[in-house]
Formats: structure tokens, sequence, C-alpha cells
């Protein structure tokens, strides 16, 4: 076991180093904000892509925009997590310099090319936009929009219009930046319907406001904008999810009063608030650095606890059943990554990721994941114990009666699954336009709350279909048990095609990720929620059967 502990400090050793080297980079020119009259301050253009396909990203200059003579293009060096969100930052063309005023300001002019007017034709038609970091601050805006030129009874004729000017309107507190927004000037654009050469002549105006919002709160304004309208929807879904658990709880606690014929302790449910400010409103890829973080270090506990109990089962095979904990979701999920990134490269999109994080990826896997994997199967193998059956068994299963078709493992699922996602459909919604639309998802502590309510319903709804399977002689409820309680995960996919239908996306690459990508999440609840109906159903049997008395 010291061999194992320290092993398995090297490998802790490596994943900080690993962390350290490559996911935290240097923010010192950030961290201050601190600017004095005419300091330059960091405009970073970030990427380009149609609206309504967050997904389908390119970079900032793959559209012919004019490039000033003092722009020197330079790329804003990125952590791990911001090249996972598809972010390649490099230097924005406009000068902002900090508390002076620009009048119109002339960027530059060009004279257009056929084949650059066709190209920003084609993105005015699909609603592109751009989004800029301004001293860390995001900033968006459309490129041009489409006007109906004429119509006659079979055709629609429209007219494409590209932005020429924009106004920046900057909020400063004494000397600090607060607020940035970005305004395009509707009656200054370029037409763009014609296949012809097109001179353009683009200018900016930037105008300095003070504010009395402090530098701490300059994200309130996301976080506003992230809300819901009408901030009751949220309440009133957790309050009818509440109800929910309450009445299972009563339900539950009814059958067990009256199976078992003994006091149980009543079950206190204390929901832990979410720590404000553990992620930053708008921190680029703090989430996926954290979840790839997440997902190396607990490889040990999934180890440990798939071993644990293989073994206890009498399974043989040890070796083969932890191969088959590490590809059981990690496989699907490198499956769908590969097709998935070979579309983005083929798109020439930001939203394939480059070799270096590959191979970067890769390491972790090496160095960290398998081995705390293996580590978590010996440590368990050495130290595994009997199972404990609740009661004495026979050695011959007890032949199962004919059941009426509601009561087979489909219909079941369907049963079971239908509830848990009730109370979490509202929140989805929220959720998937922040990572799949324009949209800041701030609320955690709802989100928190959601999460924990979706778990107890999960166990108590299994825990009830079990107990019915049980009571129709059926015993054979360990993968019934599984399968009814991941099935959730299958009501989430059905939703992904609901929310698709009324999202506006098209196109191969965004039908391809948003698909692809959330496969690979509902795949993740299923398995996540199977377990935990399982063990709430093993906890459930183990008590019932201590209980009563077998024949």
């Amino acid at each position: 076991m010291k061999k194992v502990h320290v092993i398995l400090s090297i490998c802790m050793l490596i994943l900080l180093i690993i962390f350290r080297i490559f996911i935290i980079q240097d923010y010192n020119a950030f961290d201050d904000h601190f600017y004095k009259q005419g300091d330059h301050v960091p405009l970073f253009a970030n990427k380009i892509g149609p609206f309504h396909n967050p997904s389908e990203s390119y970079r900032y200059y793959d559209l012919p925009f004019c490039i000033p003579d003092h722009v020197k293009l330079e790329e804003k060096k990125e952590d791990l997590g911001e090249v996972l969100n598809g972010d390649e930052l490099v230097s924005g063309p406009y000068e902002l310099d900090f508390l002076v005023d620009k009048d119109s300001e002339m960027l530059c002019r060009k004279k257009l090319t056929k084949d650059e007017v066709a190209q920003f034709r084609r993105a005015v038609d699909k609603d592109y936009y751009f989004e800029m970091y301004y001293d860390e601050l995001p900033v968006w805006g459309l490129i041009g929009r489409v006007e109906n030129r004429e119509e006659t009874e079979d055709t629609k004729y429209y007219k494409y219009l590209l932005y020429k000017h924009i106004h920046f309107d900057i909020h400063y507190n004494m000397d600090r930046v607060i607020e940035i927004t970005a305004r395009m000037d509707p009656y200054s654009v370029l037409d763009l319907t014609e296949d012809r050469e097109v001179d353009a002549e683009f200018t900016y105006t930037a105008k300095w406001k003070g504010t009395d919002i402090l530098f701490e709160n300059r994200m309130d304004k996301f976080m506003q904008t992230s809300l819901p309208h009408i901030l009751e929807i949220h309440w009133f879904s957790i309050i009818n999810s509440c109800v929910t658990v309450l009445l299972l709880t009563s339900f539950l606690a009814t059958i067990l009063m009256r199976v078992l014929k003994n006091d149980f302790i009543k079950t206190i449910f204390i929901f832990m608030m979410a720590l404000v400010g553990v992620f930053y409103p708008y921190n680029r890829g703090a989430l996926f650095t954290a979840l790839l973080v997440i997902y190396a270090l607990t490889s040990g506990v999934a180890g440990y606890t798939s071993t644990s109990f293989y073994c206890q089962l009498e399974g043989t095979n040890w070796v083969k059943n932890l191969v088959w904990t590490g590809c059981l979701f990690f496989g699907p999920l490198a499956l769908t990554f590969c097709f998935l990134n070979s579309v983005a490269v083929s798109y020439s999109s930001t939203a394939a990721l480059p070799f270096s994080t590959i191979m970067l990826i890769v390491l972790i896997l090496t160095l960290v994941t398998s081995p705390l994997l293996v580590l978590g199967g010996i440590a368990a193998k050495n130290s595994r114990t009997g199972f404990q059956a609740p009661c004495r068994t026979t050695k011959y299963p007890r032949e199962i009666p004919v059941l009426p078709w509601y009561r087979s493992t489909i219909p079941q699922m369907a049963m079971t699954g239908f509830l848990p996602f009730s109370a979490i459909y509202v929140e989805l919604y929220y959720i998937f336009e922040s990572v799949w639309g324009q949209k800041i998802y701030t609320i955690y502590s709802m989100l928190f709350i959601v999460f924990l309510l979706l778990l107890i319903v999960t166990a108590f709804v299994t825990v009830a279909s079990t107990y019915f399977q049980l009571a129709a002689e059926d015993h054979k409820w360990w993968w019934r048990s599984f399968l009814c309680g991941g099935s959730t995960g299958l009501f989430i996919y059905t939703y992904c095609l609901y929310y698709y239908a009324r999202s506006g996306m098209s196109g191969f690459m965004q039908t391809s990720f948003f698909f692809g990508y959330m496969a690979c999440i509902c795949y993740g609840f299923f398995l996540m929620l199977g377990t935990i109906g399982f063990h709430a159903s093993l906890l459930f049997v183990r008590h019932i059967y201590r209980s009563i008395k077998c024949e």
C-alpha cells in the first residue's frame, strides 16, 4: 500500500505541474486594470460566425476586414480552457486609448474585390457576428444586415448591407474600465448586393462616460442579462420539484413503515447554496479546464469503486473490468471528438483543437488518468471484502410470473425517467441557451439546487419502481434499476430535438456538434443517474430484506 501511495503522489504531482505550466497562464497584464489618460488598453478580436450557430466559429480576420498599418497581428496566449472553447484572440483593429474620445476616426480604406464582396455577402446572409475583448470585457456586434429590396408574387429580392461605422460607448470609474458597448450605425452601410468591386471606407467613434459602478461589480451587467425576464419561473420550477420530492418521500415512507414495521430516521435535505464567485461570470474556458482536471483526478475513485464491487461479486478478471471502466464513457467521447474535430478542421473553424492541445490532453490521460485508474483498482483488489447479502438466498431462482406489458423494461423506463426530467426541464432551457446560444449563465445557486433535486427524485422514483417490481415477484431488478434511473438521459436527448427545432441552428457542422456532444452529455447523465438509481435500490433492498423474515 505504501508503493500505491507513493505512485499516487507522483501522479498528483505530475498533474499539478501540467496544470501549472500548460493550463494556468500569466494574466499579470490584466490583474490590476489601472490606466492613465492616453494609456493603451488591450483590445483583442476573438472570432466571428453565424449568430445561430455558436459552434461554427472562425478567426476574425478570416473575413477580409481591413487591417490598419498600426496594427501588429499578435496572438494572445490562451490557456487550455480557452482553446477548448474555440477562442483565438488576436490584436483588434481599433485604437481605444483610455479616456481618449474619437469622432468618426478613419480606420482604413480598402477596395473590395468581387470575391471579397461575395465573401462578405455570404457572411451577412448568415447573420455573422463578431466577438472582441476590451480590457477582458466582451463586446459583440453584427457585421451587417439583410433588407427586402423588392418583391414579386413569386420571388423576393434582398439587399445585403455591410456596416461601415461602429460606435463604442465606454464607461469608466476613475482609472478603470467598467463597461463597453458597440453600436453599429444603421445609416453608414456598404451595398454588397451586386457582384462588383466596391470602394470601402471604415470608420469608428469612441465616447468615454463616467459611472459610479465599482470595478468589482462590472460583470453584474451580464448576470442581469443572463437572468430570465421573470425570475419566478425558476422558483416555481424548484418549488414544483420540492413538492414532488416531498410526495415521493411520503410515499416511500408509507411503504417502508408498512413493510418493515420499524421506525426510520426522518430524512432532512439541506440545500447547500453554490459559492458566489466560484466561476467568474465570463471567465473564458474555466469550466472546460475544471471538467478536465476533475475528470483526471476522479479516475482513481472510478477504479476503486468499480473493482471493489466487481470483486465482491466474485469476479475473477478484474483487469478486464478496469479496462471497461476506463473506456465506458471516454471511449464514445473520444470517437465523437475525433469525428467532430475532423469536421471542424474541414470547415477551418476555431472549434478545431490544434495538435499541441490534443497532445496535452493525451499526456494528461497517459500520465495521470490511467495511472490513477489502475492504482484505484489495485487498492480495491487488495482490500476487497465479500458481498454482504441482506438475507439467506436460495440456489435456484423462482420463476417469474407472467406480467402485463406495462411492467416490462421499456414502459417502466418511460414512467421512471419522466418524473426526474419534469423536475429539471425548465432549467434546461437556460442551460441550453448558455451552452448553445449567446447567453451567459450565472445563477449557479439555482443550478445546484436543481441538480440535487434531480439526484433525489431519481433515487426515489427508482426505489419505488424496484418496490413494485419485487411486489410483482420479479426479482431481476439489478439492471432494471440502472436502466430506469438512467432513462432521464434519454428524455434530455429527446428535449434536444425540440430545442434544435426552435433554435435556428443550421448547417452540417453545427448540427453535428450539437447532436454529437449532446449525445455524449446525455450518455454521461444516463451512466450517472443509472448508478444513482441502482445504489439507491440496492440500499432499499438491503433494508427491507434485513427486516423481514425469509423462509
